[in-house]
Order: structure tokens, then C-alpha cells, then sequence
């Protein structure tokens, strides 16, 4: 076991273990830190703690010091400057004729290194406009190309809930979304209902998603054949988070279907298509 310290550099992003340094740190503490990219600024969001040592990615680099005043006085100068050198970044885009839209900017702590990210439709020729940049700015540049997803969560906004984007508030890695989900919690299969403002699937499909799937897992499928108090029948219809079925009793087919909870039933014979579910409540019979 090895004790270490969980510490994010920005709010909503993936959480780093770092050496503690014999520092007593705690929850909420902003930190300064050695990095692989150099000297970073970040904020620890558990305090001390151990984990197994297979769960480390060597090598485990150290908390240099808790962040004092002249820190955080660092940490508004080069926000100041990540504001201008992204203006400077587009006006030589635009000179330069490049099809790339650009999204942040990311100066190191100790002002070694300036990452610019954005978005393309295909790959991009930068070098010219590296070397462009490495005059201005005189210290190393590097430019990422990300995907819609990181540029929605960078940017930030309000999604159709009126909340601010998941990505951008809470969510510290994106889980995998498939169309799966979608159909498995009976949603409209239109792109623009089920995908986010990134124009990806909206990653909130992907919350819910095990409950559906127990659910599934015990509620009987449309046209399985099953055993109720009133004889046996047929489920033609499923309100899935209610439990409610509806089921045509083999005894009389001509008359309504019966209203029954999942509990009421039980499957001789399970359907082969997936169960239709619904939001509604269905009606008494």
C-alpha cells in the first residue's frame, strides 16, 4: 500500500495521484505539483489515503508545496495572459488559412509550455503556424486537436434539461453512450432528441442505463406466454418502470386485456422481442 493524494488540475477533470511529501494535506487545498509537462498548479480533492500499489502508474511524482499568496497571484497572471494568447492564436489561423477552429488554451505553471486545442473536420497542417507562434510567444507550443465532446466540456453551455452540460459541471471522464441505450429505454431514436448539444448521444443516457436493464432482466417480455391468477396468456403490452403488463387471457381472447404487476405473473415461455415498454401508467381492465 502506498499513501497518496487525489488532485485535479482544473474542476471537472480527471483526478491524478501524487506523493504527499510529508505535507499534511487536506481536502480542498490547493497544491503546486510536479508534473511530466513541468511544474502545475491544482487542487486537491481528497485528503491523504492508501491505495493498492498495482493501481499507481509509476512514477509517482511529488507535491512540491501547498500553494501560498504569490501563487495564486501567479495563477491570475497567466489566466490574464491564456485570454490573449488565444486571441493571438485565431488572427494567425485566419493568416494562415487553416480550416481549424480554436477552442482553449493552456498555459504551465511555470510558463514553459503553452497548449492551444481545437477542432477540425480532417488533419492539419500547423507547422508553419507553430513556428508563428513560437515567435510571438517565445517558449514551447504545442496544439491538440480534440473532439466535440472535450470542445463542449471546455466551452460549457446549458443542455435541453437546462442545466449546465454534465461534462462541463460534473462528470470527470466521459462513460461510453451507445444507441443501445437508447432503444433499451424506449426513446426516440431521432438524433435530435437523444443527442447533446456536441451533437454526440446524450451522455445521461448512460445513468439510468442499469436500472433498465434489471428491469428488462425481470419484467416479462411482449408476447411471452405466462401463468396469471385468472389463467394463462399472453403479454401484448409492458409499462416497464411501473411493472405494470397487459395480458390476454387464453380463456378469453375477445375480451380486454388484464392489468397485472410483473409480481402477479409468472413466465412460462418468454417472448423473443425485447418488451415494449411505455411512460404512461396502463389503464385498469
Amino acid at each position: 500500500m502506498t499513501t497518496v493524494v487525489g488532485v485535479r488540475f482544473k474542476k471537472v477533470s480527471k483526478m491524478y495521484y501524487f506523493n504527499p511529501n510529508g505535507l499534511p494535506l487536506e481536502k480542498g487545498m490547493p497544491v503546486i505539483i510536479d508534473t511530466q509537462a513541468g511544474t502545475e498548479y491544482g487542487v486537491c480533492v481528497t485528503g491523504l489515503f492508501e491505495v493498492e500499489d498495482e493501481r499507481i502508474v509509476p512514477p509517482l511524482r511529488k507535491v512540491l508545496r501547498i500553494a501560498g499568496e504569490n501563487d495564486e497571484k501567479t495563477l491570475k497572471a497567466i489566466a490574464a495572459k491564456a485570454e490573449d494568447a488565444i486571441v493571438i492564436c485565431r488572427e494567425r489561423v485566419e493568416k494562415h488559412g487553416l480550416d481549424m477552429k480554436v477552442v482553449d488554451v493552456e498555459y504551465t505553471f511555470d510558463g514553459n509550455k503553452i497548449t492551444f486545442y481545437f477542432t477540425s473536420d480532417g488533419r492539419v497542417d500547423f507547422r508553419e503556424l507553430v513556428k508563428d507562434l513560437a515567435s510571438v510567444f517565445r517558449t514551447r507550443i504545442e496544439l491538440r486537436q480534440i473532439g466535440v465532446r472535450d470542445e463542449a466540456r471546455m466551452l460549457g453551455g446549458l443542455g435541453v434539461c437546462g442545466k449546465q452540460f454534465c461534462c462541463s459541471s460534473f462528470l470527470d471522464e466521459f462513460q461510453p453512450v451507445s444507441i443501445k441505450m437508447a432503444k433499451e429505454q424506449n426513446l426516440s431514436l431521432n438524433p435530435t432528441k437523444i443527442s447533446g448539444t456536441c451533437g454526440r448521444l446524450m451522455c445521461c443516457l448512460k445513468y439510468e442505463q442499469t436500472a433498465y436493464e434489471h428491469l428488462h432482466s425481470i419484467t416479462p417480455r411482449v408476447d411471452s406466454v405466462v401463468q396469471t391468477p385468472h389463467g394463462q396468456g399472453t403479454v401484448t403490452e409492458v409499462s416497464l418502470l411501473r411493472g405494470n403488463i397487459k395480458v390476454r387471457l387464453d380463456s378469453a381472447p375477445d375480451t380486454p386485456e388484464k392489468t397485472l404487476h410483473r409480481t402477479e405473473v409468472k413466465v412460462l415461455k418468454p417472448g423473443r422481442a425485447r418488451a415494449e415498454t411505455r411512460d404512461e401508467p396502463l389503464e385498469e381492465s
